[in-house]
């Protein structure tokens, strides 16, 4: 069953106006803003604020979430293409209430949170009073979860955590913080974690440094290494039954991919549609850039690029054929972008060295390609069998020997009769 882009006329004319609104509204707002996340900066609260409240007005406010969250409740299809729009934006995800790593922690909150949490934690966060952390990820471990070694030891009442994260998004700006621990380090290699809900000022938390991506000066990045020093948080801060942190950090990370890879494609679409203003504005050689066949081919090529990956979005396997498809998508899209440009390309005046680097890190969110790869071959193998013979089932030999088996009978009584 595959997914059809095209969408309600209702559903559309609430597109249309978000497109709009993001490139005339919100796009801006990258320019002369810092950090989305950062809710403590009044100029940032300033701008943002009357934006969200517009966007409340318009029933587009949290989308991901269901009614009684304050959300609309939609799928994954209007949520795949509002986030291609959003996608084109710094700010527009906050604008629009459904930011990473908020969206996937107030999941989490809303399906295993108690009520006491809920009221602490997810209802500021819903309404972007906080910001929030998911912090799994480990130095030695990479994403796999197998090898973390972030201990949680329940004594008593409390849970005390030891240990190290690395890449912990915007935990300098958070008012908690999502942890995944080993509680339970003798089970099965999936049971051993939990998760936890850890506030940021409990003692023994603190930020070794914030890591940047790219040319991002030291300390100024959005990603940071946390260490989790004898951090005692109460018995109840535990989220879902013990040992089911596992499970727990895939109620995030299924839409949360598709939903990167869409914004993804928004920010594609931009730097294509740079490619395409770039070769019908500049002259070089008698001509413009447009009619030289070299930069036909890489316009027609980012154009077959981006439109057939939406033939990825078809059924659940298929989130990891999203996630190690776009990266690919958005690299050699970005630097056809660049080269069009030249000199100019290169520089900071630009997006496209920035995008370049983006879509390396595309390339490790929520786990690196790799392992969406292994995990889509295997999804694919299981709907094929082994053959049984000694040779495939292609085997143009054992294949006449069946057709002559079949068919033979009537042949001869053609020939005879003939």
């Amino acid at each position: 069953m595959s997914w059809d882009f095209e969408t309600e006329p209702e559903f559309q004319k609430q597109l249309d106006w978000m497109e709009k609104f993001v490139r005339e509204e919100v796009e801006p707002l990258d320019y002369i803003l810092e950090s989305p996340y950062d809710v403590r900066d009044a100029k940032r609260n300033k701008l943002v604020r009357p934006l969200q409240a517009i966007v409340r007005k318009q029933k587009l406010w949290a989308c991901h979430l269901e009614p009684e969250l304050g959300g609309q409740g939609y799928g994954q299809v209007k949520l795949a293409l509002m986030n291609e729009i959003l996608g084109r934006s710094r700010f527009a995800p906050t604008v629009f209430g459904c930011q990473a790593p908020d969206t996937g922690n107030a999941e989490i909150l809303a399906k295993y949170g108690t009520l006491e949490q809920k009221k602490k934690y997810l209802e500021p966060l819903l309404a972007n009073e906080i910001v929030s952390c998911f912090s799994m990820t480990e130095p030695q471990g990479g994403a796999d979860p197998k090898v973390f070694t972030t201990r949680a030891d329940l004594r008593g009442d409390n849970w005390v955590l030891n240990g190290e994260k690395w890449f912990s998004s915007n935990a300098r700006w958070a008012s908690f913080l999502i942890v995944m621990a080993v509680s339970d380090p003798d089970a099965t290699p999936y049971q051993r974690q939990s998760a936890f809900v850890v506030p940021m000022d409990a003692p023994g938390v603190s930020i070794k440094r914030n890591v940047g991506v790219g040319q991002e000066p030291e300390g100024a990045g959005a990603h940071a290494y946390v260490s989790y020093k004898d951090v005692q948080i109460p018995k109840d801060h535990l989220l879902g039954p013990r040992g089911s942190g596992f499970a727990v950090a895939q109620t995030r990370l299924g839409g949360g991919r598709i939903h990167h890879a869409m914004r993804t494609i928004g920010q594609v679409r931009r730097a294509f549609d740079l490619m395409c203003e770039r070769a019908l504005s500049r002259t070089t050689q008698g001509s413009i850039l447009a009619d030289k066949q070299m930069v036909q081919e890489k316009i027609a090529d980012s154009w077959v690029d981006i439109d057939k990956f939406k033939d990825y979005l078809k059924v659940r396997k298929d989130i990891a054929a999203v996630k190690a498809q776009m990266p690919k998508v958005f690299h050699d899209v970005a630097v056809r972008a660049l080269q069009l440009h030249g000199s100019l390309g290169v520089t900071p005046e630009m997006p496209f060295v920035d995008q370049v680097m983006e879509s390396f890190v595309m390339g490790l969110a929520d786990g690196p390609t790799e392992v969406h790869k292994i995990t889509l071959a295997r999804q694919i193998l299981r709907e094929y069998k082994a053959t049984k013979g000694l040779f495939p089932s292609g085997h143009i030999p054992a294949l006449r020997e069946a057709a002559i088996k079949k068919y033979g009978d009537l042949i001869e009584r053609e020939v005879i009769a003939q």
